[in-house]
C-alpha cells in the first residue's frame, strides 16, 4: 500500500508526485481530521441514541460517522471536485485526477458508542496505492498524527519514529479482531498462541491509532486480518513514515487481506511466527 515493501520512507521515485502539492493535500488532510474529531465528540451523546448496526450485530453505526463523513467529503468537494473519494459509510464520488480519498470518520466506532477514548478519523489520499498524505485525529486524548510522503510523520507538529528495536519475546504487539464469529474466532487462537512468546498484547480497538501507535513507539508492531483500505491508509503512511516496515504476510504492500507493522529488527521474526501460526 503506502509504503515501500522494505519500508522507511514512503517517497515517490517513479514520480507519481511530481505534479501535486503535497504540502495542500497534507493541510487539507490535517483539517478535515481535526475539525470532524471536533465534531463527533460534540455529537456523540446525540448520535450513540440513535446506534444501528451495519455486517454484523457487533458492528455499530452511529449518526456521527454518517455527519462527519458528510464533512470531509463537502470539505474535500469544496478544494478537489475532481478528486476521487471512497468512505466507510457509503461515500462514493468518482473523480478524474487520478488521487483518491481514503475516509474512516470514527476509526474504532464500538469504543466511541462505549465512551472509551480511542477512537479517531483518519483521512488519507492516494494514487493507485501509494498514499501521498493523511491524518489521524485522536480528538478525546487532543492528538493529531500526520505524515506527508517521503517527509517523516509527526504527532501534533513534532516529529515522531518507531521505538527501539527489541526481540520477539519482548514485543509489545497490538492487533484486532473482525467482526464475523468464525473469523474472530481462528484471529482468537493466533494470539492465544502468540500471547506466552511475547512481552504482551493489546487490543485497542481502533486500526487507524494502533499504526499510529507503532509510529510513535507507544507499542512495537501491529498485525490484523481482513481490515478495509479506509481502516489503514492514513495510519500506514504515518507508521512507515515513522520508520516501520509495513507489509502483508507474504513481504508484499499491506492490503485488505493482512496487515503486519513493525521496526524492521522486529518485522521479519513477528511476520514469520504469524505464517506459522496461520494467521
Amino acid at each position: 500500500m503506502t509504503a515501500p515493501a522494505d519500508g522507511g520512507s514512503a517517497t515517490d521515485p517513479a514520480g507519481a508526485t511530481a505534479d501535486v502539492d503535497l504540502d495542500e493535500l497534507g493541510r487539507l488532510a490535517v483539517d478535515l481530521a481535526e475539525r470532524a474529531g471536533e465534531a463527533i465528540v460534540e455529537l456523540r451523546d446525540g448520535a450513540v441514541a440513535t446506534t444501528t448496526t451495519k455486517s454484523s450485530p457487533t458492528d455499530p453505526v452511529t449518526e456521527a460517522d454518517r455527519a462527519a463523513e458528510r464533512l470531509i467529503v463537502d470539505g474535500i468537494r469544496r478544494a478537489r471536485p475532481d478528486d476521487t473519494i471512497t468512505g466507510e459509510e457509503g461515500a462514493d464520488h468518482v473523480g478524474t485526477s487520478g488521487l483518491e480519498w481514503h475516509i474512516d470518520p470514527i476509526d474504532g466506532t464500538t469504543n466511541y458508542v462505549y465512551g472509551l477514548p480511542a477512537y479517531g478519523v483518519s483521512v488519507a489520499v492516494g494514487r493507485g496505492e501509494r498514499m501521498l498524505a493523511g491524518a489521524v485525529a485522536n480528538p478525546v486524548a487532543g492528538e493529531l498524527f500526520a505524515a506527508v510522503a517521503g517527509r517523516g510523520a509527526t504527532l501534533n507538529g513534532d516529529p515522531i519514529r518507531v521505538g527501539r528495536p527489541v526481540e520477539l519475546s519482548a514485543a509489545l504487539v497490538a492487533t484486532g479482531f473482525g467482526y464475523a464469529a468464525e473469523r474472530r474466532r481462528g484471529q482468537a487462537a493466533v494470539v492465544a498462541a502468540l500471547l506466552p512468546e511475547i512481552r504482551d498484547i493489546r487490543r485497542m480497538g481502533s486500526a487507524a491509532l494502533d499504526l499510529c501507535a507503532v509510529a510513535c513507539g507507544r507499542v512495537d508492531a501491529y498485525y490484523e486480518l481482513g481490515l478495509n483500505r479506509w481502516d489503514f491508509a492514513a495510519g500506514v503512511l504515518i507508521a512507515a513514515e515513522a520508520g516501520a516496515r509495513c507489509t502483508d504476510l507474504g513481504g508484499g504492500p499491506p492490503s485488505t487481506e493482512f496487515l503486519v507493522a513493525a521496526s524492521p529488527e522486529l518485522h521479519g521474526p513477528l511476520t514469520r511466527r504469524l505464517v506459522e501460526l496461520g494467521a
